[in-house]
This record gives C-alpha cells, sequence and structure tokens, in this order.
C-alpha cells in the first residue's frame, strides 16, 4: 500500500525544516533498503519496526545462514506540498501545484507553528493584529488563525470542484436536474455545509454518500493530523499534555502529534544509536517522527503483517480488516488469484518458539482460508497455487 502524507503549512512554520530532516534519514537509511527521491517534494522514509530486527535474527539462526536476510520495512511517502499561502484556491504562490499535489496524499500532515523565535518571522498576510500579544500566542490564538487560513482554501477548492456539477447552460436549466436524486441530495448537503465553513471529514456523510462524491476527490475530506512545531526548550514528554492543552480549539488531541523540528533535524545526523541517546536525555523514547507515522497509520487504520525467510524479512502495510486473500495480493496480484491457504503465526509466538519450525511442533502456525482477517504483526507464509 502506497501510504503518502501530505505535508502542509504557512510558510515559517517549519515544514521545510522537518521534511528536509526526514529527507536526511532517508539517506542515512539507504545501505540498508534502495530508498530513494522520487521527485524533488518527494522523500521515500521508512516506518520504524523492531519487529524486522528480531525477525532476521531468527531466520539467520533457523536457516543457518552466514549473515542476516535484508530487512524491508514498510514505507511512507512524505510530500512536501510547497506554495500554500492565502489564496491558493484561486491560484496564489503555487496554488494550482498545491492543490494537484494534496488531491494524491493519503492525509494530510498540517504543521502549526507553536514556537516564538524572534528571528523567524510570522506569514506577514495572516498575522491577526489582535493576536500579537505573548499571551495569544501561547494559548494557540495565532496557531488557530493560521490553521484556519489553511482550511479555509481547501474549503474554498471544494465548493469550485463541486460547483461544476451546479453549471447553468444557455436556457437556465441547472445539470443537477440529470443527476440521480441521492447524488444530487448529497452534492446540495455538502455545497451548503462548505459554504458554512465545514470541512467534508466533519460532515458526518453516510457511506453511500461518500461514494456518491468520491468522483469530487475532495480536498477537506482528506484526514488530517495537526503537527505542533514547538521549541527545544519545550521538548520533553511531561510538557506535552500542557502543550495539547494549549491546541484544543484547532482540533482534538488524538488528531495531534509534538514534534521540534529543529530536534528532528540534529537526529537525523546522529547515528542510531546516539539517536537513542539523545532521546534519552529529552525524556523520549520515541523521536517525533516515529509518532508521528504511528499516528498517520492509526488515524488511517493502517497495520502491517510481516514475512520472513532467507530471501527477506519485510512489513507490509494494509488496511486493517483486510482478508488473507486481499493481503497476499499486496504482495503481487496473482497471489490472490492463486491464494490457496496462508500459514499465520502471531509475532509473539513465532519470537518466543525461535521460528517457524517451533511454531509448527507447538501448534501455534496455523492454516487460515481467503476470509482471515488479518491482524497486526502476523507472520504470514501464503500457500500459492499455479
Amino acid at each position: 500500500m502506497n501510504l503518502r502524507v501530505g505535508i502542509v503549512g504557512l510558510p515559517n512554520v517549519g515544514k521545510s525544516t522537518l521534511f528536509n530532516a526526514l529527507l536526511k534519514k532517508q539517506q542515512a537509511y539507504v545501505a540498508n533498503y534502495p530508498f530513494a527521491t522520487i521527485e524533488p517534494n518527494v522523500g521515500i522514509v521508512p516506518v520504524p519496526d523492531l519487529r524486522l530486527e528480531r525477525l532476521a535474527q531468527i531466520t539467520k539462526e533457523e536457516e543457518k545462514m552466514s549473515g542476516f536476510p535484508p530487512i524491508k520495512p514498510a514505507v511512507v511517502n512524505f510530500v512536501d506540498i510547497a506554495g500554500l499561502v492565502k489564496g491558493a484556491s484561486v491560484g496564489a504562490g503555487l496554488g494550482n501545484k498545491f492543490l494537484s499535489h494534496i488531491r494524491e496524499v493519503s492525509i494530510i500532515c498540517h504543521v502549526i507553528r507553536a514556537f516564538e523565535d524572534s528571528n523567524i518571522i510570522r506569514y506577514q498576510d495572516n498575522v491577526d493584529p489582535r493576536l500579537q500579544s505573548p499571551e495569544a500566542t501561547a494559548d494557540g490564538g495565532q496557531a488557530k488563525s493560521d490553521y484556519e487560513t489553511i482550511n479555509t482554501e481547501l474549503i474554498l477548492a471544494d465548493i469550485e470542484s463541486v460547483q461544476k456539477s451546479k453549471i447553468i447552460n444557455a436556457k437556465k436549466t441547472s445539470i443537477l436536474d440529470s443527476i440521480d436524486g441521492k447524488k444530487r441530495e448529497a452534492i446540495e448537503k455538502i455545497i451548503n455545509s462548505l459554504n458554512k465553513g465545514i470541512p467534508v471529514r466533519d460532515m458526518h456523510l453516510s457511506g453511500e454518500e461518500q461514494e456518491l462524491l468520491r468522483e469530487f476527490f475532495l480536498l477537506s475530506a482528506k484526514p488530517e493530523l495537526i503537527v505542533l512545531n514547538i521549541a527545544e526548550s519545550d521538548y520533553s514528554e511531561n510538557k506535552f499534555k500542557k502543550i495539547y492543552s494549549r491546541y484544543t480549539s484547532i482540533s482534538s488531541v488524538d488528531k495531534m502529534v509534538v514534534v521540534c523540528a529543529k530536534i528532528e533535524s540534529d537526529l537525523s545526523e546522529l547515528a542510531e544509536i546516539e539517536q537513542k541517546e539523545y532521546l534519552q536525555g529529552l525524556g523520549l523514547k520515541e523521536s517525533g517522527l516515529e509518532r508521528l507515522i504511528q499516528k498517520a497509520y492509526a488515524t488511517l487504520e493502517l497495520i502491517s503483517f510481516l514475512t520472513a525467510g532467507e530471501k527477506e524479512v519485510r512489513a507490509w502495510t494494509i488496511q486493517k480488516g483486510m482478508t488473507a486473500s486481499n493481503a497476499a495480493g499486496v504482495i503481487h496480484t496473482d497471489f490472490a488469484k492463486n491464494f490457496i491457504k496462508a500459514e499465520v503465526v502471531s509475532y509473539e509466538d513465532f519470537v518466543n518458539l525461535n521460528g517457524w519450525k517451533g511454531a509448527r511442533e507447538k501448534g501455534k502456525a496455523r492454516l487460515e482460508g481467503r476470509d482471515y482477517i488479518m491482524r497486526d504483526g502476523d507472520v504470514v507464509e501464503f500457500k500459492i497455487g499455479n
């Protein structure tokens, strides 16, 4: 599954610093996995997964290999969406490029400036004079204004997209008159809500309504995460709860991730062991990148199943609730067509019993049919026919 995270934000919020840190992490990982930047504003980053190292060690011992099998983690495409300023929906800045890129992402990662630095000016076109006091900034007032600027551009772009279905011809007859009744009702419903400033994701549309509107590729329908880019001095876990509380006017806490782009940049320059020591010194177990990816997976309801053998040890990203036959198709489309059975072991049993042989001997490896619902951490070997 191609997970694409679109990084958006106003100028001077730390978006580029965060993206560049991601690219450095990617480049540092090249020795283990053939990642590359596929275009100037897209970087492919591995999903941190400590389970893969343990599976590689077990596979090496079980198969009596001289070295470890290649490790191939799942990956996330981070897209640095440039040109987002007030008026982007009508082409300001690089607005058209911004819109075309955001239509292709799985989730919007909205970077909000949650730090003060007199050396880095705020985006002047959006500064609200009422929000210039330190107190207003501290309680998230300016951040909310920044967030609403971008959200408004998404909504305006969506209004334009949907309004095209209401073009009036020379006889002043609405195209809606020739559209199916349910679809017409859905279109009118979202136009009314968009005009009230409500993004599609917050309209509580039914599954049928979502399907009817899929052809419009609406931007404000995309799931979103709010990334609070905070100061280095605030970057410790015991301060996160207080920081979240400042920004609840923007979104719910479960949609927020705290990062410090400057620290992420520093981490990207360090070796893995040094990164862990650095984070421990801050009282953190995981980097901002790791927490961001985990939150994206949770928001999109994604999980990973694992394969382990001499050829490679690998994590595969799938949608939660996917069946075994469909999961096999993620590896290769022929696997879904020629699916026979899936031999499945939980990651915990696989590790505790030292691999396939031990799991089979203890009856922990089970054969599942095509309708088996995959679970996160399943170690799988698919049985495929000709």
